[in-house]
């Protein structure tokens, strides 16, 4: 009878897995990842998993000679690197810190929960920013899921804008090191201050800056768009100038960058976020943005796109700011409709095989356009050369539901030799500072222009005089109810302007001067 062989447990080390944590933007979202390293006896070899993007994947390189450069001994081991969720599409140069760390600890136990790990390595150990980086953080704060974060000390200039987050700067591959071996460590203070002039309502400050691209006070004449100029800024309300050439129209819509209403906080850092996603370096100013595209620009240009990647547009550059279209008509048809899109929601999807991204797009629109193709129809000197096909294929261009979310409409007039200057662009910001104050007064979240249909309801009160203007007025023009609302939002504007409390009868004939009149 043979005798059963007793099987004996082989004697074997447990193998540690060490883990920091660092994140991965998703569209405009961040996800929290976990950087994995385990090192195990075999063919020594060194691998990244975990659905990682070539400039991950190049991190190999990185890292082994920023380890080789600093008398870090590389070990003889199989090194496997996993980015957990393994599912999750994984991109960014500043995931080199935490896999260089973790290879250069491989011989102690690496657990530092809550400690986020950020930067690019140099050849040499160096620690360096990159473009993500910003907009990756910002959205784990906004998130709440970020409270202390090792980054590079160069990129403190602009993290530092980020409250309420402990920085660690470091300069070298070897400071990291002494950092997560230590219990204690010195972070960085965040001073959200700028030079700029700056006021609070209820807790929160807004900031604004008296820095003028060119002055209202150059514009000769043209006094009615002045005015819709004023009520435009002061409820960023959408706005369209019609006129023959040379009359002010650009002069105007540029302009109007330097008067908008003063940013918040949370405002500013958007706009920073988006233009980092841009591949720009903000200058984290009080001045509200102006994006220009020229109407030959693509769709993918304007909205955002690409094969492979999603790219950030011109419409979501414009966040929190302008965007002006000059020469409106001669934007292609599927342009103007698709603006249609942001301009009600203020958001700019983009749907691609690998990705859907929704960039913000809260905008101001403003754009400019001549009466007819030549541009003399309203001119009282020169001739029109269109015939009426021409106009009429001119002006139908533009939809009834894309016009319907313009609020103002301006008919410029020629430049007369008698024309004189009479408001400068401080003058115009004060008064749109004052109308401001009103509207966070009353607890609006979002400015008149951009109120939602409940929030009209709310806060566009009408005298009683008001409603039998405005209701003569549905009558008379048979408005839309996108048109009432509109004509409400300006009024409550015009209203802050001068100082009422509810919308008065002068109030309504004035918004109702800027309506739109079918041709």
């Amino acid at each position: 009878m043979s005798k059963e062989k007793e099987i004996l447990p082989i004697d074997k080390e447990p193998t540690v897995i060490n883990r920091l944590t660092c994140a991965s933007l998703e569209g405009v979202s961040s996800k929290v990842i976990e950087v994995e390293a385990t090192f195990t006896k075999g063919l020594p070899g060194f691998a990244v998993v975990g659905l990682a993007s070539s400039d991950i994947q190049e991190a190999k390189e990185r890292v082994k000679s920023a380890l080789l450069t600093n008398n870090f001994t590389f070990p003889p081991l199989k090194i496997t690197i996993n980015l957990s969720p393994s599912d999750l599409k994984k991109s960014g140069t500043h995931f080199d810190l935490s896999i260089a760390l973790l290879i250069a600890l491989n011989k102690q136990t690496v657990q530092k929960e809550g400690l986020f790990v950020f930067g690019e390595l140099g050849l040499d150990g160096k620690v360096k920013s990159s473009s993500m980086l910003f907009p990756t953080i910002l959205s784990l704060k906004e998130q709440g899921l970020i409270s202390k974060a090792i980054v590079p000390k160069e990129a403190i200039e602009y993290l530092r804008f980020i409250t309420d987050i402990e920085f660690i700067p470091v300069d070298t591959l070897s400071e990291a090191i002494d950092v997560v071996n230590k219990e204690n460590y010195a972070y960085v203070t965040q001073t959200f201050e700028y030079d700029s002039k700056s006021f609070e309502i209820d807790n929160q400050k807004y900031y604004y800056d008296e820095k003028y691209e060119g002055d209202f006070f150059d514009i000769k004449g043209q006094n009615v768009a002045k005015r819709a100029s004023l009520i435009a800024a002061a409820g960023m309300h959408n706005f369209l100038m019609e006129g023959s050439p040379g009359c002010g129209k650009s002069m105007v819509a540029k302009r109007l960058k330097s008067v908008l209403p003063p940013l918040g906080q949370n405002e500013i850092l958007s706009i920073a976020k988006h233009q980092f996603l841009d591949g720009q370096i903000p200058l984290f100013d009080a001045i509200r943005p102006i994006r220009s595209p020229h109407h030959t620009a693509t769709s993918a240009s304007i909205f955002g796109g690409g094969s492979s990647q999603a790219r950030i547009g011109e419409v979501a550059l414009a966040h929190n700011g302008i965007l002006f279209f000059d020469e409106l008509p001669h934007f292609s048809k599927n342009i103007l409709e698709a603006l249609r899109e942001p301009l009600q929601d203020r958001k700019v999807h983009i749907a691609r095989v690998n990705a859907k991204i929704a960039y913000e797009s809260d905008i101001m629109f403003v754009a400019a356009q001549n009466p007819c193709p030549c541009g003399n129809l309203l001119s009282k000197s020169k001739q029109c050369r269109c015939s009426d096909i021409e106009i009429k294929r001119y002006q139908n261009r533009l939809s009834d539901p894309f016009l319907d979310r313009i609020d103002l409409f301006v008919t410029m007039q020629e430049v007369n030799k008698d024309d004189k200057s009479d408001i400068s662009s401080n003058a115009i910001q004060l008064k749109v500072i004052e109308a401001f104050k009103k509207q966070k007064s009353r607890g609006q979240e979002r400015l008149n222009g951009k109120l939602k249909e409940e929030e009209i309801e709310v806060y566009c009160t009408l005298e009683d005089q008001a409603k039998i203007v405005l209701d003569s007025a549905i009558m008379r023009f048979a408005l839309s109810h996108r048109s009432i609302a509109s004509i409400k939002k300006v009024a409550r504007t015009i209203a802050d302007l001068e100082e009422h409390d509810m919308i008065a009868k002068s109030d309504i004939l004035e918004a109702l001067s800027y309506r739109r009149r079918k041709k």
